[in-house]
Formats: structure tokens, C-alpha cells, sequence
């Protein structure tokens, strides 16, 4: 299969879903692509680069408003343009993604558990902290009870604050000191690990033959490495930012999220450059050109090379 044919079957895939989620794929290219350029970007450039997906520019323009409503965005005009860059609200969320999207699985766990207990919020806060605190990989244990082997405190202090639980909410340390196989099944349900281990498969099934036509083509189109480096964390974030990372005695035989993990990482690697280098072509700013991303990017999944390499599999 040609990369060319890739491309296009990836992005028919996108577009045959029952509700086309424009407003998540623009929230994946300002994760991914914009965020860590510290920069905004002309509404103009933004519709342009997502046809290349499929997205209309009123649906574009909808999804924006939309996010911009929702807090993820905020807007600059300047003359008649409009210029879109993350609120500190976003810049926030993004962060505690891209922490949890890009870093290099650690395998590490001493058996304790990180529990939230939520019986002193109200049934509008329960909601709020069961779907905020879902993002980071909690999952829950009952009813009052949301849990984690290894969260980041940070992480949990930030999302309180920000939907108004932290003097309410009570966090606890604990260790299961007996009956593990009776805490796996818990942990079974709690996290529904069988279907997330069904979509991880679901995302190496639509990667690998992605990842065979990069790694047999001699070169790479700049447009084709950017629709493939999107919809590639776009399909990953999805499934990723709803596993609790759990440690390997807790998981199910044949758990797919390691090969998922390593496709992710190698089809990044085999084009992040030329994606970088249609971003900053194709995305203005007020100042003009897209600006190079920061030294942070360079150390997505354990570190992206700075010179030119030959292609995985060559």
C-alpha cells in the first residue's frame, strides 16, 4: 500500500464515523501541533488545514466557537481576522494530556492506590469530579469511590481547584493487604478493561498497515506525515486518556496497550519532521509563519531526532 492510499483510507475512516467530531480533531492539531509553539493561529489557516481531513470551514467555524464557549480556546481579532489561541483554562488541560499522551510508560508500581472519596460533594460535583478526574485515568471503584495506582498529585490538585472540589474532596493512600484476585476483578469492571483493551487492538489493526507503507516508501509527502501524525494521536489520545496505566499484574491476558503504545511511538517518529514542516508552512499567526516548536516537544516519547534518520524498517 502506497502512503498516498493510506492517507486516504485513514481519513475516509474518519469521516464515515456516525457524528463527524470536528471540534475533537481541532482539539488534537492544538494539542499536538500548536500548543507547543506557544503561539495563535489565523482562523483562515486553520480551515485550510482541515480540509485535508474532511471538515468543512462552517464546521470549522462552529466547532471553534464551540470551544472557544467551552474555555479551550480564546480569540484575538486583529482587523478583519481572527486569531485563535489555548485560555489558560486550555493551556492547563493540555498540559495534563500531553504529560500523559507522550511520556515513555515507567512498568513501575510499589501496590499502592491513590482513592478519591467524593461523599462530601454534591451530585452536580460528583458528576463533574467523575468525569474530570476519568480523564486522568481514574476509574471507579463505587459509587463514592474513584481510584488510581499512580497518579501525578499535581494533577489532582489542579483539576479540584478548577471544578471547585478541593476543599470538599478527600484524597487517601491505601494498599491491598489481601485477596489481590478479588482487587483485579474490582479493577476489571472499575476501569471496564476489556473494552479498553478492544479499541487498543482496534488502533493497531488501523495503524500497522500505516506504518508498513511509511516504513517501505522511499519519502514522505509534508501534507500525508501531517493527516497521519493527527488522526495517529487523534485515535490514540481517545483510548489512551481512558486507561488508568494499571501495572501488569492488574491486567487482562493479551493487553494490547503495550503494542499500541510502541506503534504510536514509531509512527510519530516516522513523521513528526515532515508534519513539522507542512505546519509551518500551512498555519499563520499575527506574526506570521508558525514558529518552531519548544524544547519540550523534543522529548515526546523518550525523544524525537533532531537530523535527519532513514525510515523505520529501512
Amino acid at each position: 500500500m502506497k502512503v498516498e492510499t493510506a492517507c486516504r483510507k485513514l481519513v475516509e475512516n474518519f469521516g464515515a464515523r456516525p457524528t463527524l467530531r470536528s471540534g475533537s480533531l481541532i482539539t488534537t492539531v492544538f494539542g499536538d501541533a500548536i500548543a507547543p509553539r506557544g503561539s495563535n493561529v489565523w482562523l483562515g489557516s486553520l480551515i485550510r488545514v482541515m480540509a485535508d481531513f474532511g471538515v468543512s470551514e462552517r464546521l470549522v467555524r462552529t466547532s471553534v466557537f464551540r470551544l472557544t464557549k467551552e474555555g479551550w480556546l480564546q480569540a484575538e481579532p486583529l482587523g478583519r481576522r481572527s486569531y485563535y489561541s489555548l485560555s489558560a483554562e486550555g493551556r492547563e488541560r493540555f498540559e495534563q494530556a500531553t504529560h500523559r499522551i507522550y511520556s515513555v510508560p515507567t512498568g513501575r508500581w510499589d501496590g499502592r492506590w491513590c482513592l478519591l472519596l467524593l461523599s462530601g460533594l454534591d451530585t452536580v460535583s460528583k458528576d463533574a469530579a467523575r468525569r474530570e478526574f476519568g480523564w486522568l485515568g481514574f476509574g471507579q471503584l463505587s459509587a463514592n469511590v474513584l481510584a488510581h495506582p499512580a497518579p501525578e498529585l499535581t494533577e489532582i490538585d489542579s483539576v479540584s481547584k478548577r471544578i471547585g472540589v478541593a476543599d470538599a474532596l478527600v484524597v487517601l493512600e491505601g494498599k491491598t493487604i489481601r485477596n489481590d484476585a478479588g482487587m483485579r476483578r474490582l479493577a476489571h469492571s472499575g476501569w471496564n478493561l476489556s473494552g479498553l483493551n478492544g479499541r487498543y487492538e482496534q488502533f493497531v489493526r488501523l495503524f500497522r498497515p500505516v506504518m508498513k507503507a511509511i516504513s517501505d516508501a522511499e519519502k514522505i509527502e509534508e501534507k500525508h506525515a501531517f493527516i497521519v501524525r493527527t488522526l495517529l494521536i487523534q485515535e490514540y489520545r481517545k483510548v489512551l486518556l481512558r486507561d488508568p496505566l494499571l501495572p501488569q499484574e492488574m491486567l487482562p491476558p493479551a493487553w494490547r496497550g503495550a503494542a499500541a503504545y510502541q506503534l504510536c511511538r514509531n509512527l510519530y517518529l516516522a513523521t513528526h519532521r515532515e508534519a513539522d514542516q507542512y505546519l509551518g508552512k500551512a498555519l499563520e499567526t499575527a506574526d506570521g509563519p508558525l514558529p518552531p516548536p519548544g524544547p519540550a516537544f523534543w522529548t515526546r516519547f523518550g525523544g524525537l531526532p533532531k537530523t535527519t534518520s532513514k525510515r523505520a524498517g529501512k
